[in-house]
């Protein structure tokens, strides 16, 4: 069995011997009258309570679904211990096709999800994430105070997609800087791999800055939509032609997870990787495979964390012009870890991994 990047699965194996589990708690919810079945993960509450979206995705199994909501959460965890936010990782998958529930059977389904979440009295909070949105939340909300990414409407901040794109963005700046000397993005070549709610406002960032933009996306609407705004925006037919693109300078996946593999990274034709996806790396080893071709890694959970620095902040009274400002931070963070990656010796993601496990064994001692 597999999960969804390819990689063998053993959920159990994963969260209870190896180096990648260490979860606090995992909770498996279940709903037979509305349809929901969910795995909820808790990776660390020793910043805080755990913080982390939701996920709602046709998995093919249930194993696999456990999988993914370990390696999401545990992402969460370091994600938001580098964002400097006082909130451990958590992360919640609702296994079924989003698209096959609609009307009062997705409220339904939404209400027992919220049910569950509030069960856990505070330890987790729960967010948007793939296959799940503002108006989502809004219902969750109605059976669970731990709830963001809200509408305005309803208390909420609204869209975390567009503070998570101008993180991305940030440390695209950051990244140049490090290998050019320049923080800008002019004259270079982007190529976005998913164009949907973060990477269509990524595209918007990039071209105001002057870069070249050449997308791709498995939904044609979703390209069409930016192609026909910005007629200088090329499409490469799929993910494959876009990562052979001649003359890339940087490669921003932003879709599911696992798009840096023993597959992609050998034909890359990028200089700097770093986009909005989590869990990029399929596998531990492909961060040394990428330094071995000289390609510049950011690492996705530090660059993609204006989302969660959002919708964080909503459970203190939003207000955009701070977290924006916290989201500019991004960028010093992504240069502080290229800096502590040279004078260790190792890959920007694992010298990113030692900053946040430094700063959770902190708090874990006082």
């Amino acid at each position: 069995m597999t999960d969804v990047t390819g990689e063998p699965v053993d959920a159990l194996h994963t969260l209870f011997h190896s180096d990648q589990g260490g979860h606090e708690q995992v909770v498996l919810c279940q709903d037979r009258a509305s349809g929901l079945k969910a795995v909820i993960a808790i990776h660390s509450t020793a910043l805080g309570p755990a913080l982390g979206g939701t996920r709602f995705y046709p998995y093919a199994s249930e194993q696999e679904a456990v999988a993914d909501a370990l390696n999401l959460a545990r992402g969460m965890s370091y994600k938001n211990a580098l964002a400097g936010l006082d909130h451990g990782g958590g992360k919640a998958v609702i296994i079924g096709d989003p698209e096959a529930f609609e009307g009062d059977r997705r409220t339904e389904l939404l209400l027992a999800y919220g049910r569950a979440v509030a069960s856990l009295g505070g330890r987790y909070v729960t967010a948007c994430d793939v296959g799940t949105y503002v108006a989502d939340m809004d219902v969750v909300a109605r059976e669970c105070g731990w709830t963001t990414g809200r509408s305005p409407e309803n208390g909420g901040a609204g869209d975390s997609s567009v503070l998570t794109a101008f993180g991305v963005f940030q440390g695209m700046r950051a990244s140049a800087q490090h290998l050019w000397g320049d923080p800008t993005l002019r004259g270079r070549k982007v190529g976005v791999a998913g164009v949907g709610k973060v990477g269509h406002h990524l595209v918007e960032h990039l071209l105001a800055d002057g870069a070249e933009v050449t997308i791709t996306d498995v939904r044609e609407e979703s390209v069409r939509r930016i192609t026909e705004k910005h007629p200088g925006v090329a499409a490469a037919a799929d993910t494959e032609a876009l990562i052979r693109t001649e003359g890339l300078d940087i490669y921003a996946p932003c879709a599911l997870g696992g798009a840096l593999n023993d597959d992609t990274v050998p034909v890359l034709t990028a200089s700097v990787v770093c986009g909005a996806a989590n869990n990029q790396l399929a596998h531990p080893g492909v961060e040394k495979d990428l330094a071995d071709r000289s390609i510049l890694y950011a690492p996705d959970y530090v660059v993609n964390a204006g989302g969660v620095i959002q919708v964080a902040d909503e459970l203190r009274g939003f207000d955009f012009d701070r977290c924006r400002a916290k989201a500019a931070k991004i960028f010093d963070t992504t240069l502080a870890i290229f800096a502590r990656a040279k004078s260790d010796g190792i890959p920007p993601a694992a010298a990113a991994d030692r900053i946040a496990e430094q700063r959770m064994a902190d708090a874990a001692r006082r």
